[in-house]
């Protein structure tokens, strides 16, 4: 199988973002980069998890195969939360009338 490169930095393992940066409840704008590397972070989640199920084994904080999920999982949130978020409706009117919550 091929590797596919991105173009984005990614380092292990991944940092927690600030709470208050985090919006969960947000759109954001993915870009094709972002989305290949989501969709590739997701696949090889989908492929580890798959085969820990299949092999039956046990929940552990030392298993090498959960923690690799934990940190791809770590680094799809990271790739995701770098995506810039969307405006809703509301703040596009505000910015469009420049009324701008204080």
């Amino acid at each position: 199988m091929a590797a596919a490169s991105t173009s984005f930095p990614i380092s292990a393992p991944a940092s927690t973002l600030p709470v208050s940066r985090v919006r969960p409840n947000r759109c954001r704008r993915i870009t094709p980069q972002a989305g290949r590397a989501l969709d590739i972070l997701a696949h090889a989640i989908e492929y580890l998890t798959d085969e820990f199920v299949q092999q039956g084994l046990e929940f552990s904080a030392r298993n090498e195969q959960l923690q690799a999920v934990q940190l791809l999982m770590a680094l799809n949130r990271q790739v995701y939360f770098e995506c810039p978020e969307v405006h809703t409706f509301g703040e596009r009117c505000r910015k469009m009338l420049h009324l701008h919550e204080v």
